[in-house]
């Protein structure tokens, strides 16, 4: 059945808000964790959080400080920063409000009663109190959405836009936490406190649920270098870059004029291979996720205009 371009457009847009609202849920939650374990007298700061986030300019606009409370605030429970836990969710059930038709009924049910979650106590999210355990609702709730999806819906046009829309955003989200963390512990003084390292790797990887995957893949003490390889390059592991492109790739080849959207996805893949593998140079790999970034971004503006503004 050949979608509606509107119809098209609003799972694309439904996933992408939902794998945002999950992504910035676990990487704040994972933030909070790591924060919490170091030592006093270990310098810590939350403002990688709105670096990550790709908000740091939005945020600075309307606030005169970047405390924890307000950074925490604006990524969870702001509803006019767009990227923040509660506004993704209110924009993906505002999406797929109208695409009920080629959604299996218990995944409606599980984004509304998410979006009845988040919406009753945002600040739960935000008091240190209740924040994992309101993250974690977040995050299994997707989850949960995740398994109907997988497990009743058809493998049609509607469910490889969808698959499309999430494997961009959680592409996108990967290639932040890299450029942002991960460039950052590349790039540290060589005087710091060693001590540390692993249990900042470790936050790198669950960041994107990645830890115990790579302790499977990757024997023995934990190093950056590893890191990188395994969320860059391990296609067997869904969050990873490469494993992302994989998906895009898959999604592209089963929606209709292919051809239009080919130049894109190559030069996304060429992004990728400028990624140098020998990881040990933070700026380089920063600039690396910039490009991919780019490319993901002309990915997406192809399959608006391929898909949404060609009909219009």
């Amino acid at each position: 059945m050949m979608l509606l371009s509107r119809v098209a457009d609003q799972l694309l847009w439904g996933a992408r808000y939902l794998e945002r609202a999950d992504a910035t849920a676990r990487v704040v939650r994972n933030f909070t964790e790591v924060i919490l374990d170091l030592p006093a007298g270990v310098a810590s700061s939350w403002e990688p959080l709105l670096a990550i986030a790709g908000s740091r300019e939005e945020f600075d606009r309307g606030h005169v400080r970047a405390a924890e409370q307000d950074i925490i605030r604006f990524l969870v429970a702001d509803r006019e920063n767009l990227g923040s836990v509660v506004s993704s969710v209110a924009h993906a059930r505002e999406n797929l409000r109208t695409t009920r038709e080629v959604l299996p009924r218990a995944a409606w049910q599980t984004v509304n009663d998410l979006y009845l979650f988040t919406g009753r106590e945002p600040e739960a999210g935000v008091d240190r109190r209740s924040r994992i355990r309101f993250l974690n609702h977040v995050t299994e709730a997707v989850q949960q959405l995740d398994g109907v999806l997988d497990g009743s819906m058809l493998r049609d046009e509607a469910y490889e836009m969808w698959r499309l829309g999430q494997s961009l955003e959680r592409a996108d989200m990967t290639t932040r936490v890299l450029g942002v963390r991960a460039a950052a512990l590349l790039d540290a003084p060589e005087d710091r406190d060693l001590d540390y390292d692993d249990v900042q790797w470790m936050g790198v990887l669950r960041a994107v649920t990645g830890l115990q995957m790579f302790q499977r893949s990757t024997r023995g003490p934990i190093h950056g270098a590893d890191v990188v390889r395994f969320l860059v390059f391990e296609e067997q592991f869904p969050r990873s870059v490469k494993g992302c492109l994989a998906r895009i790739r898959v999604a592209l080849s089963r929606l209709p004029r292919e051809e239009r959207t080919v130049p894109a996805a190559e030069a996304l893949e060429a992004a990728l291979a400028t990624v140098p593998v020998t990881a040990d140079d933070g700026a380089a790999l920063d600039a690396a996720m910039d490009r991919l970034q780019i490319a993901l971004a002309h990915v997406s503006d192809m399959v608006h205009a391929t898909f949404v503004a060609a009909a219009e």
